[in-house]
């Protein structure tokens, strides 16, 4: 499913993104030019434009860290191991930028397939023989499809980048075909579509669509290819067409945004006959449950009050894996199907797992990013049965015990609903950044994720540990709306509700007001995307709260970003949001849109954007920042020419987190004393 305004934190941050998740805004497929490519030239201040910055990581064991260290701290992304298990091919960013690797299962040096455009996607063919990828150009997110050998010695460009967005799908059993959803048709609505993948094959339309409706998975052995439609950002309808006739016939399908649900993380039985899936069909959190296609029925395999996550059957349908969130952490489940008992996983790193495995061997990848690792992956192997590390990551001179296990912390927002977060607290010593922060009262940074449809989790997150390391403390919110709590929690900032979220920012810095170990009167607030919209908004509704504020491609005027969505979005936002086409939404949505209470901001800002993002354009922080030099606030502005919607390039993210720390060491490091500093005119 798409995640609305989910930034790509792993991407603006520290690590690596794969999925084109979702914040888009598009012209017409006819366009005679590009947004991003007008957008890129559209801004008078050269000085804006940053330079990228050189990597130099001082000596090692040299602390604090210095944000080259995490940045260049890397582990494997995106993993996922052969239909046959003899191979595992993953993302790396050991080149700087997103390229594909494959390494052998039984362990060997990884080969690198792609060197060009960053790869944002990719998937083995049914042979075991080649990948699909994807790539596109500076983070426009318009993808291009290629497939290569296993050895990375042919290719074959099945479709150029070009001004339409795609979505794949998945390959026929028979890896003959892909089935992908496109807007080329008119810029707006995603049909779908079958690709021959002989040389010059047939493409073909077999289904129209409206709005966000995405192929997913195809039936083994059969003509079924499963349908998603986007119901709102947590939820969709599930049908299932038949590709021959082009006839659909649902699943799955909400009378009413309240009835809608997940179905999701699909994995067919062999034979064709069903399959099992994570879904809240009438629950409040994700289970795991089976489809009987013929008897059109949905049984239940297991319902904890946890969101079920991947699932995955391998071992020619021996084995069935699926992943529980805990709090943020995630647990391994396995099932032998043969014997029907449970079998105990091995004993594995804490953090966040990814699942992926092989269709005719009995191998489970388990990738694995966590507070004090950048990610790695395991083999577990149960015809050997033995499990290991396949992957190591490579943590750039860090020494892992050094780094902070965050702390989970709950609180009352003022209505009585329960918030989450994380809170890292920085160690003895980890103070000298910072002038004046004793280690008993750092400061505090206030991070809130993109989304909303998103969780703040105990993976990897290199930001955090670098403000850490500065001697700021960092707390994580959850907000709601945030996901990972159940399906009511992640609706409770639906239409008119919006503003409640921003209310349980000013909550959670009165909690943090509230605890010792942390100098509440020194606070900061930074997000991206969805975040920046709420960093955004926070500075105007609370004027004197913040210290700072640091927005990350963050959305200013929600009409303005509503009229402008990619398809993708369109159907997400309507639920999420509203509609804009209906004057009573519309006036909600200006109401509500930072750009119209910018006149209420004191706070200094440092807005960072890339000018070819197609989710959230480059104009929502245009407009912003030069209203707030209009009006004598501090506004230090980022613009990247070269990116999108987060940054990919090492010398530009080591640019954008250098000045970032500055300008928050300077603004937190002040003297003592509640609400923001006066606002000061900035200099262009």
């Amino acid at each position: 499913m798409y995640a609305g305004r989910a930034i790509l934190l792993v991407v603006l941050w520290a690590g690596c993104a794969l999925a084109s998740t979702a914040r888009a805004a598009e012209p017409a497929a006819d366009a005679d030019r590009p947004r991003d490519a007008q957008a890129a030239s559209d801004w008078p201040y050269p000085q804006d434009i940053p330079a990228p910055s050189a990597g130099d990581p001082g000596p090692a064991g040299q602390h604090p860290y210095d944000i080259v260290r995490f940045l260049e701290a890397r582990g494997p992304s995106g993993v996922q191991i052969s239909p046959d298990g003899q191979h595992v091919a993953f993302v790396s960013r050991i080149t700087g930028e997103p390229q594909l690797f494959v390494v052998p299962a039984d362990g060997g040096w990884p080969i690198q397939l792609t060197f060009g455009s960053a790869v944002t996607f990719f998937s083995w063919a049914p042979d075991s023989a080649r990948l699909l990828y994807a790539a596109d150009r500076d983070g426009n997110e318009r993808e291009g499809y290629t497939l290569i050998s296993r050895g990375g010695t042919r290719e074959q460009v099945l479709s150029e980048a070009g001004n339409a967005y795609l979505r794949f799908g998945d390959f026929d059993p028979a890896g003959t075909r892909i089935a992908y959803s496109s807007t080329q048709r008119n810029g707006i609505d995603f049909d779908v579509y079958v690709r021959e993948l002989a040389p010059g094959g047939a493409v073909r339309q077999i289904y129209r669509g409206r709005f966000g409706v995405y192929a997913s998975r195809w039936q083994p052995g059969g003509d079924l290819l499963l349908l998603s439609e986007a119901v709102g950002e947590d939820a969709n309808n599930l049908y299932a067409l038949y590709v021959g006739s082009g006839a659909a016939r649902p699943l799955f399908e909400a009378r009413t945004a309240d009835d809608a649900a997940y179905y999701g993380n699909i994995a067919w039985l062999e034979d064709g006959s069903g399959f099992y899936l994570a879904t809240n069909h009438e629950r409040e959190f994700r289970g795991l449950a089976f489809y009987d296609l013929a008897a059109r029925r949905l049984a239940w395999i297991d319902t904890p009050q946890h969101d079920v996550e991947d699932v995955v059957l391998f071992g020619n349908d021996r084995y069935l894996a699926w992943t529980l969130n805990d709090d943020g952490y995630s647990r391994l489940r396995l099932l032998d199907r043969e014997r029907r008992e449970p079998v105990a996983a091995p004993e594995l790193p804490e953090g966040v797992y990814g699942l992926s495995g092989a269709r005719d061997s009995a191998r489970l990848m388990v990738e694995i990013s966590g507070p004090r690792t950048v990610g790695e992956a395991w083999l577990w192997d149960l015809t050997a049965q033995r499990a290991g590390r396949l992957i190591a990551p490579t943590m750039a001179g860090i020494d892992p015990a050094t780094l902070v296990v965050p702390q989970s912390r709950r609180y009352e927002a003022r209505d009585g609903e329960r918030l989450q977060g994380l809170l890292y607290l920085p160690p003895a010593g980890a103070v000298s950044a910072v002038a004046g922060a004793p280690a008993a009262a750092a400061p505090v940074v206030l991070l809130v994720h993109g989304g909303p449809s998103s969780q703040a989790r105990p993976a990897f997150d290199g930001i955090a540990q670098y403000l850490v390391g500065r001697g700021f403390a960092v707390f994580d919110l959850n907000f709601r709306g945030s996901t990972g709590f159940g399906k009511r929690f992640a609706r409770l900032d639906n239409g008119r509700l919006r503003s409640d979220a921003v209310r349980d920012i000013e909550d959670a810095v009165r909690w943090l007001a509230g605890n010792p170990a942390v100098d509440g009167r020194r606070v900061a607030i930074l997000g991206g995307s969805y975040g920046g919209y709420l960093t955004n908004a926070a500075v105007a509704e609370y004027p004197a709260m913040f210290r700072a504020g640091v927005s990350l491609v963050g959305v200013s005027d929600w009409v303005r970003a509503l009229e402008q969505a990619a398809p993708a979005l369109k159907a997400s936002d309507r639920v999420e949001y509203g509609d804009i086409d209906d004057p009573a939404d519309r006036a909600f949505l200006e109401s509500i849109s930072p750009i119209h209470k910018a006149a209420q901001v004191r706070t200094p800002m440092l807005v960072v954007h890339g000018a070819n993002d197609p989710r959230d354009p480059v104009t929502e922080s245009d407009h912003f920042v030069q209203v707030l030099r209009d009006q004598g606030v501090e506004a230090r502005y980022l613009r990247f020419a070269d990116e999108g919607h987060g940054l990919r390039r090492l010398g530009n993210r080591i640019t954008a987190w250098r000045s970032i720390a500055d300008f928050l060491d300077e603004k937190l490091g002040q003297a003592d004393g509640a609400g923001a500093p006066e606002a000061t005119t900035s200099g262009r």
